[in-house]
């Protein structure tokens, strides 16, 4: 064995591992793709639910809140609020509807956005559909 290491050998082992770190991407990269439908709940996705998202970002509610981890940590996770409220939309709504409670020493109440019913149900809807969503046990807690 050469004590040495020369240009070619550099070059081989920048190119051999370019090539195998190319193919392993592209290897989960398809492992991904095939497990989504899986665990992604696209099957629960309607009108109402799209309305709701939009709802989620024309009021910017990733803001304060996190959503299966991506947000800010302001205000608590949304992923299981759904399973947290009972399982029930009405009781998101009535929640939402009933901000702000002041008095609370040291923290900001969560603004009164003025939601319209059909923009309640919307994003109750959408917290619904985000519930339902196989994400690895995420939120490791139920309070969020």
């Amino acid at each position: 064995m050469k004590e040495t290491f020369t240009k070619g050998m550099a070059r081989n082992i920048y190119y051999g591992g370019s090539v195998f770190f190319f193919l392993l991407f592209i290897g989960l990269t398809v492992d991904t793709v095939q497990k989504l439908p899986k665990t992604d709940n696209r099957e629960a996705i309607t009108d109402v639910v799209a309305f709701g998202k939009k709802i989620w970002e024309d009021n910017d509610c990733v803001g304060c809140h996190t959503l299966l981890g991506e947000g800010a940590y302001f205000a608590p996770e949304l992923g299981n609020v759904y399973e947290r409220y009972g399982k029930s939309t009405e009781a998101i709504k009535a929640f939402i509807k009933s901000r702000p409670v002041e008095g609370i020493k040291g923290r900001r109440s969560m603004p009164q956005f003025n939601l319209t019913e059909e923009e309640l149900e919307g994003l109750a809807q959408f917290l619904k559909y985000a519930n339902g969503i196989k994400a690895n046990d995420w939120p490791p807690n139920i309070q969020g």
